[in-house]
């Protein structure tokens, strides 16, 4: 046995001489050290042996192991560092040239303004309106039947919104209105909410139109709730969302779903009131409607207006983010034109 593992330990020797790279070194490991090694064949038999046979054979055997072991880690270290510095003088770089730049997006101006309208109204006890309250797809039923607009209204036709292929009663929505619909016929109240989305209608694109909008509405339904309070509420939002009081103006109007109702104005932040294309020469630009929730909309939800009354509110984003950032063209929000975007 002593014979064995002087050849092993001298075929080993011999083997690591010849060694040319790091490969080999690991080849040589797996001949002479691996389970499946000669040298671990006799470790396996010690067992088998006598006593005194152990005690050569076993010291014989851990020795020789040390000693190819320390020979192969010296080789992987003169090797290891040959290979790495070839491998560096192949793959040098300039570290002088510039680097290269990746740039960062940004939130889109129309999506930082529906953040800061929802913070703002977050503020004032609103709550977002769940997604399944608020579709994009809608049916007539809750676009403008519950909303109490009549069969022969003109917004039901064609020329003012889109029908859909789906079935007769399917259309993009008009209107976030039908948000507040879902919310109360899921909810009871009192209710708090606002529902930001997309609405689409047949528009003529020009400078202040498109086909394609972004609205925010608002509903507030409970116990004692007055005109006084929806004019509080959204006088402090305009406060707040332009940094400083503007001269505004509530202008009497009319929607189906409210009673009384009320356009509400800015003083137009491009002319300053003096009249331009973008306010029509008015002076006054219109960023929301605004009124008492109609009492048929509320019977229609299965809420008593003996007991309850509410506000309600829809506004243009375009309209928000045209008047605080200055912009005279509602088409430059969706014209991906970078140098337009990159400001904001």
């Amino acid at each position: 046995m002593k014979e064995t593992l002087e050849k092993i330990h001298a075929s080993a020797l011999e083997a690591i001489e010849k060694i040319q790279s790091t490969a080999d070194i690991e080849e040589v490991k797996n001949t002479y050290l691996s389970r499946k090694s000669e040298l671990n064949n006799i470790k396996k038999n010690l067992k088998d042996m006598s006593n005194e046979d152990k005690r050569i054979v076993g010291s014989m055997s851990n020795m020789i192991t040390k000693d190819i072991e320390e020979k192969l880690n010296e080789k992987f270290q003169f090797f290891y560092q040959k290979e790495l510095n070839e491998k560096l003088e192949k793959e040098s770089i300039d570290v002088t040239l510039p680097g290269s730049y990746t740039p960062f997006g940004k939130v889109h101006p129309l999506t930082q303004t529906v953040d800061e309208i929802v913070e703002i109204f977050q503020g004032m006890g609103f709550s977002l309106v769940h997604n399944e309250n608020s579709p994009e797809v809608e049916t007539e039923y809750f676009n403008f039947d519950m909303l109490n607009i009549p069969q022969d209204h003109p917004a039901r036709d064609m020329q003012d919104t889109f029908y859909t292929k789906v079935a007769p009663n399917v259309i993009l929505r008009s209107q976030t209105s039908g948000a507040q619909v879902h919310e109360m016929l899921s909810s009871k109240p009192p209710i708090r909410v606002i529902a930001p989305g997309r609405v689409y209608r047949c528009e003529s694109v020009s400078a202040r139109k498109n086909n394609l909008f972004h609205q925010i509405e608002g509903l507030l339904v409970d116990k004692d709730i007055t005109f006084a309070d929806l004019k509080g509420v959204m006088n402090e939002f305009l406060r707040l969302y332009f940094g400083s009081a503007r001269p505004t103006r509530f202008r009497s109007s009319f929607f189906p779903f409210t009673e009384p109702s009320a356009e509400i104005d800015v003083q137009c932040i491009m002319c300053q009131g003096k009249g331009c294309r973008v306010c029509s020469g008015t002076g006054w630009l219109e960023i929301l409607g605004s009124g008492m929730v109609d009492p048929n909309v509320l019977k229609g939800v299965g809420i008593d207006p003996e007991v309850y009354t509410g506000f309600a509110f829809g506004m243009g984003v375009e309209r928000l983010a045209m008047l605080k950032w200055g912009i005279d063209d509602i088409r430059l929000f969706f014209n991906n034109d970078t140098r337009f975007l990159k400001q904001f």
